[in-house]
């Protein structure tokens, strides 16, 4: 069972990953090709500071940062059930787009997704010190998911 966040947080905001996606499974519009430029927020909590005062040091988030534009920036997103997904695989071998197979390419997974992501990059950096209890993915100004959940191995003091 996860413990409720208490004492200091702080979040991280990054911008600017263009890909496209599609649900196939979908009736509307989103069975079709289409794109955003994917946004992501994480946030942080800790025990206590750092040495620097930080709950993280965004500094060190270069890793997380990076892992957000292999997956994300000018990529081609497809479902791991997508009956397309031969296609999708010649393109990419053709050069036509660069696939990333994920078992959804919705928002709601993606923030589930980063999520762990994220503590695995802070459990393994901090130790348990600190965590990321939320995290949100946003396709457009509009439209956003997020996931919220304590890691059970942080244990507010």
């Amino acid at each position: 069972m996860s413990t409720p966040i208490t004492g200091f947080t702080c979040s991280k905001h990054f911008q600017g990953y263009p890909c496209s996606h599609r649900q196939w499974k979908h009736s509307g519009n989103c069975r079709f090709v289409h794109g955003y430029s994917r946004s992501f927020t994480f946030w942080f909590a800790a025990k206590n500071l750092d040495e620097y005062g930080f709950v993280v040091d965004f500094s060190c988030l270069k890793q997380l940062e990076e892992k957000l534009t292999k997956q994300f920036d000018h990529t081609f997103l497809a479902n791991c059930d997508d009956p397309l997904l031969p296609q999708w695989k010649k393109l990419h071998a053709d050069g036509a787009l660069d696939l990333r197979i994920m078992d959804n390419v919705g928002m709601e997974y993606s923030s589930e997704l980063i999520w762990e992501w994220a503590n695995t990059f802070l459990l393994n950096r901090d130790k348990g010190r600190t965590c990321c209890w939320r995290t949100e993915a946003r396709e457009n100004e509009f439209n956003a998911a997020s996931f919220e959940l304590t890691p059970d191995w942080y244990k507010v003091i």
